[in-house]
């Protein structure tokens, strides 16, 4: 009975490891103005099963409380001064990313504003800098922004297709991780949601 229970467990130890290695396809598009987000997020194996669809907003998700209605302001400044100590690791991570991974779409659009023009013009520019160096890493890659002068906004649409090998994954990952600037910024990131 126990050699049976452990030839099961082994086989789907296998299963899994082969799925994860010959590579799992994500679909996800969205689109995002004001605090209303819509999209549709599908998963895939062998690049045709579907084993997860998830749209957004969710038929089942309850209406929002009372206590969401009042919204966090979040500092924008905050994020980009923690923001500016990793671009050099994030990008280091991207392109090790973009080997491992097979981009079959990536087509996203940013339309941010701040309260101040001044600030809008001055981070409009570090994304402007941040998108010109990552969009020639890959010939698939369209990234690009707009700039808002109504606001502090944040909105954007996109559709992206890609195919992942999760195990090859892991090692990037965790050089990343393992940076003490990067840790700061996603301490800084949990923090202001």
């Amino acid at each position: 009975m126990l050699n049976i229970l452990l030839m099961i467990i082994l086989i789907i130890i296998l299963f899994i490891i082969f799925l994860l290695l010959i590579g799992i396809k994500i679909s996800f598009e969205y689109t995002k103005k004001g605090s209303e987000i819509k999209g549709c997020l599908k998963i895939l194996i062998f690049k045709k099963i579907k084993i997860y669809t998830r749209h957004f907003p969710s038929e089942d998700d309850d209406k929002e409380d009372d206590e969401d209605e009042e919204k966090k302001e979040r500092d924008i400044k905050k994020l980009f001064n923690l923001a500016k100590p990793c671009f050099d690791d994030f990008k280091i991570y991207l392109k090790s990313v973009l080997n491992i991974i097979k981009v079959k779409e990536i087509r996203n659009h940013l339309i941010f504003g701040m309260n101040s023009y001044a600030d809008t013009g001055k981070y409009i520019g570090i994304i402007w800098a941040i998108l010109a160096t990552v969009n020639p890493m890959h010939e698939k890659l369209k990234l690009s922004a707009e700039p808002s002068f109504e606001g502090s906004v944040i909105d954007g649409y996109g559709i992206n297709e890609v195919e992942i090998y999760p195990l090859r994954l892991i090692v990037p990952t965790i050089r990343l991780i393992l940076k003490k600037d990067v840790r700061i910024f996603i301490r800084g990131v949990l923090d202001e949601r």
